[in-house]
């Protein structure tokens, strides 16, 4: 922008700060005003709520703001923050009944059990006060709660408890929230060995850079079929059903493995572009973090202000602070960036004593912890929890004498997920970002950065185990031989400054720069698939300038890169059989773009999902490598598919063109089935839907379950599109995707845009539990408001705090 138009810009948004603030001062007067008094308040704050459910916390000081932030998760989303509580700490059997002792148990094994002292310590001289006072704040509500009973949220009333107090260490302890990084391939990959062999297992997950396995020297591979049933039940969510609450007979159902090769893949997508590609002349950040859908949403977005610290943007609501949005100096953005933090250790027991197993030339015992787990409606359960010196243990194998134990960064000081952004939300410009991330445990993300100067960034961060002798990608035996020897110091990860071309985007493809050491470092080979990171980059790249309106379309662009190989596969391949012919017809030409009214993206996602990936694994591997695992790596296959000559063998081309032709035309077929003979009426959206589920939603009755549940409804995209939609291939539900999302204008805070699905609030009574589904669908979001006079213009409500005894 030139100087001159820059000034004029400036002139014209300080008269409209100048009208807005005129305008507020009138507004003030008009909206409602709740007043409460909290004991634990030094000076009064405001919590100003605008019309999109957006809370704004104005406090004195910084302990204030914290506290206020605690009251203010808890009067918006106690259910949901009790609930995680509860889950993290193996405390669920106590509210919900005996059904949940095992869920409790497993929770248990994976909680931090290290020295708090040097807990605290990794995160900074703030983290302690900082999380002393949000959780005081919590504490505030619940007192709060206790003289206004009427105002108890729906779920606690339907079941019958009170919620819990927190202290400041239950905001770090907890571990399993998490995003886990590696250990279920490892098992998936071991199947795949005792069936058949390693090299069978490239088909079914491709490693990048381009790797080799081995199997570890004494490692049998052939694992039992439930050896991870502890570790999926310590990290899932809780679900509570009419029977579970009956019964301890109905255990929480342990959520079945993948039935695609993305369905329980975590991504996001973000990205950061300097002033010489920005239309608006300033930097531009971008993130939507793709995680599971549930109603409340996993993110709640608001704004902390105080004369120090002033930021906003969006975090879970059970911890202080923000992960992703910015602090009126410097923006910040997240994805996944897979470094392996997790190995399966295989112990060999001692007959004599199944609490010993092998370490080196002897016997070494488990450490057991013995604990009891209250249990509503029944007497207490005591729990022997047992741990070697690798894990917590998640299996034991009589019949083989043989335990299985995890071994996880999570469990090292400094790694509770997403908290130590106490530390670079405070960062006024790179270096001090750089640096506050230098103790970044979990989860491993590609932190994105851009400020007010113009400078924009890329710092990968997490704790990376080094592997002197292995590289991570099968289980190991617990004998001694395979140890973890430190981690890899944060100066030696990649970062990026100022990139020449101008941006720089990540959407958690394998990323490591040319000429990385990966062979020695191994910080990792399994990466998601490249397509979302493709069509951003051909995007970003054939824009001259990017705008925040760009933005928003990118991450609502629906173009599959995926199918747009396929139709290109099938272009010239012809057939006599008329279903077949009627399927490529309808390909041929097809844009590629996944729209919830297509019937040719209802019949790709049938073909790829349902019968291109069983097809294709049957043609290329033997029987018993195929039946080892469900769906292939999709990256594989169409390269195999585009290349056949790789694996399909002799007459490559020809075998490869039946492998295509037969299962279109099944897939044609199923089609025809499930949406009729006449596919001009077909419908993407009609098969694959979004539905934000509640907890309690199995547990009430259908009118309930309207209210609570949030959907279902048809959507567009698919696992491969910016806008990605990850769906359960047996019914087509979405999983996953980019429940929020936000666009930063960077120096022009109350020009930056987000959306929030289903709404802010978790109170399904509230205007906003749902009011942002419509928005989000569409595409659409509402302005991520940041300078007082503009929150002050749009608010709806005004909570006042004042500090004083409370009156019980």
């Amino acid at each position: 922008m030139q100087p001159a138009r820059k000034i004029i810009a400036l002139i014209a948004y300080a008269g409209f700060i100048a009208l807005t603030a005129t305008a507020h001062a009138a507004r003030a007067a008009e909206i409602p005003v709740e007043t409460i008094t909290l004991e634990g308040l030094a000076r009064p704050s405001d919590i100003l709520i605008d019309r999109w459910g957006v809370p704004h916390i104005f406090a004195a000081n910084e302990s204030d703001a914290f506290f206020v932030q605690g009251f203010n998760a808890a009067r918006d989303r106690l259910f949901q923050i009790d609930l995680w509580r509860r889950r993290g700490l193996g405390q669920l059997a106590e509210v919900f009944g005996p059904a949940y002792v095992e869920q409790d148990k497993a929770a248990r094994l994976f909680l931090y059990r290290g020295d708090m002292n040097a807990e605290w310590k990794r995160y900074g001289p703030d983290a302690k006060p900082v999380a002393s006072r949000f959780a005081a704040g919590v504490n505030a509500y619940i007192d709060w709660l206790a003289a206004h009973p009427d105002q108890m949220p729906y779920e606690f009333r339907k079941v019958g408890y009170w919620p819990a107090k927190w202290s400041a260490d239950d905001v770090v302890r907890i571990r399993s929230h998490g995003l886990t990084r590696n250990l279920t391939s490892e098992v998936a990959r071991a199947k795949v060995a005792c069936k058949s062999s390693l090299a069978a297992d490239s088909v079914r997950f491709g490693l990048q850079p381009a790797w080799q396995p081995h199997s570890p020297e004494g490692l049998d591979p052939c694992l039992p079929d439930d050896v991870l049933k502890v570790f999926t039940l310590a990290t899932q969510g809780v679900r509570v059903t009419r029977e579970s609450l009956k019964s301890a007979d109905a255990s929480p159902t342990v959520i079945a493995a993948a039935d695609n090769p993305e369905e329980v893949t975590e991504g996001s997508n973000n990205w950061v572009i300097a002033p010489a590609r920005s239309a608006t002349g300033r930097a531009i950040m971008a993130n939507d973090p793709h995680r599971a859908y549930a109603a409340p949403s996993l993110r709640y977005i608001q704004q902390i202000s105080t004369p120090t610290l002033d930021i906003i943007g969006g975090g879970e609501p059970s911890a202080p602070g923000v992960s992703i949005g910015h602090n009126g100096a410097i923006a910040f953005g997240l994805t996944i960036f897979n470094i392996d933090q997790e190995d399966l250790y295989v112990y060999e027991l001692n007959p004599a004593n199944p609490r010993q197993y092998r370490y080196r030339d002897r016997w070494e015992p488990m450490r057991v912890v013995r604990e009891t787990i209250d249990v509503r409606g029944g007497a207490p359960v005591v729990a022997d929890l047992a741990f070697t010196r690798h894990g917590p243990v998640i299996y034991t194998e009589d019949a083989k004498h043989r335990a299985f134990a995890v071994r996880t960064a999570w469990l090292v000081p400094g790694m509770s997920p997403y908290f130590d952004s106490v530390r670079y939300m405070r960062a006024k410009n790179f270096t001090q970002f750089k640096q506050a991330l230098s103790t970044w445990g979990a989860p491993t993300v590609n932190q994105v950065y851009a400020d007010t100067h113009g400078d924009i960034g890329w710092v990968p961060s997490g704790l990376a185990p080094k592997r002197p002798n292995w590289d991570g990608l099968m289980p190991v035996p617990g004998d001694g031989r395979y140890e973890w020897a430190g981690f890899w110091p944060r100066d030696e990860m990649p970062s990026a400054y100022d990139p020449p071309n101008g941006y720089f985007t990540t959407s958690n493809e394998m990323n490591l720069p040319a000429g990385y050491p990966y062979a020695e470092r191994k910080l990792g080979f399994e990466w998601t698939n490249g397509s979302r990171h493709q069509r951003i980059d051909e995007v970003l790249k054939a824009l001259p300038k990017v705008s925040i309106e760009d933005s928003e379309r990118l991450q609502n662009d629906i173009e599959s890169i995926p199918a747009r190989r396929l139709v290109a596969l099938v272009a010239p391949l012809s057939s006599d059989d008329p279903d077949t012919r009627a399927a490529l017809a309808m390909l041929k030409g097809w844009d590629a773009r996944m729209r919830a009214d297509s019937p040719q993206a209802a019949l790709e996602e049938i073909w790829l999902s349902r019968h291109l990936g069983r097809a294709f694994k049957q043609a290329v591997l033997p029987k018993a490598a195929a039946a080892a695992f469900a769906a292939p790596d999709t990256a594989v296959m169409l390269d195999s598919l585009e290349h056949p000559e790789t694996r399909f063998g002799e007459n490559a081309a020809t075998k490869r063109d039946a492998v295509l032709l037969a299962s279109l035309r099944d897939a044609y077929a199923e089609m025809v089935s499930l949406q009729g003979a006449d596919a001009g009426q077909w419908q993407w959206g009609k098969l694959q839907t979004n539905l934000n589920a509640h907890p309690f939603a199995d547990l009430v009755d259908a009118d309930m379950r309207a209210k609570l549940n949030v959907g279902p409804t048809g959507k567009g995209g698919s696992a491969y599109t910016p806008n990605q939609s990850t769906y359960r291939a047996s019914d087509f539900r979405q999983t996953n995707g980019p429940s929020f999302r936000v666009i930063v204008d960077v120096g022009n805070w109350d020009n930056s845009r987000a959306v929030n699905l289903p709404g802010e609030s978790g109170d399904p009574d509230s205007p906003h539990y749902r009011d942002l589904a419509t928005m989000w669908l569409n595409g659409e979001y509402f302005p991520l408001l940041y300078s007082r006079a503009a929150v002050e213009a749009a608010a709806e409500k005004r909570i006042r705090l004042v500090p004083g005894a409370q009156t019980r």
